[in-house]
């Protein structure tokens, strides 16, 4: 009888441990799908650097205010995607002032679901799918090439006295970002009909 109740102890102990830990590989399996649906849902842009890592260009925008009405406008026309992108990419990144050159009223009609598309084709016209530090585009200039847009357009480069021009803008800043380079530039690179 001893011997009965010990081996049924121990049946015991083993089916309450086995119990538990399905139920916790159960817990973990339900938290990594839902995980993984969420990124699935979300795109590429959900997914957050880890402790360490550099951001990459759309973190960086977001994350400062001069960058708050390109962000409104990346997220309108659901370009997110195109800029966590592994790259090397180049953007050539409008401050909020950029926008407020633009003729009244072409901000907000550009942010309308309708004008979705039109708004994309704008600001992958700001993406070069090339590393382009400024080093390299100081090069560019000097052999007269143009630089080819996500777009399917061209942008002149150019070195002037006071700094590096692209498509007609100076290049205020340039920040190196996890899959490329920002370059600050303060006018929004309308895409010409040519």
């Amino acid at each position: 009888m001893m011997k009965t109740s010990k081996l049924l102890w121990v049946f015991v102990v083993l089916f309450v441990f086995s119990s538990c830990k399905n139920e916790a590989k159960k817990e973990t399996t339900t938290h990594n799908s839902t995980t993984k649906k969420e990124v699935i849902n979300k795109g590429q842009s959900s997914v957050k650097a880890g402790e360490g890592e550099d951001a990459n260009v759309l973190q960086v925008a977001m994350s400062l205010p001069d960058f708050k009405t390109l962000v409104v406008a990346v997220k309108a026309a659901g370009v997110e995607d195109a800029l966590v992108n592994a790259g090397p990419l180049t953007v050539f990144a409008p401050v909020n002032s950029a926008f407020d050159k633009l003729p009244a009223g072409t901000v907000e009609t550009l942010l309308k679901p309708e004008n979705k598309s039109k708004l994309a084709f704008i600001l992958v016209n700001h993406v070069a799918p090339a590393n382009y530090p400024i080093k390299q585009l100081k090069k560019e200039a000097k052999k007269g090439r143009k630089l080819y847009m996500a777009s399917g357009k061209y942008l002149v480069v150019e070195k002037k006295d006071d700094g590096i021009y692209v498509g007609g803008t100076k290049i205020l800043k340039s920040v190196k970002v996890s899959n490329g380079w920002i370059h600050v530039v303060g006018d929004v690179l309308v895409p010409s009909d040519k």
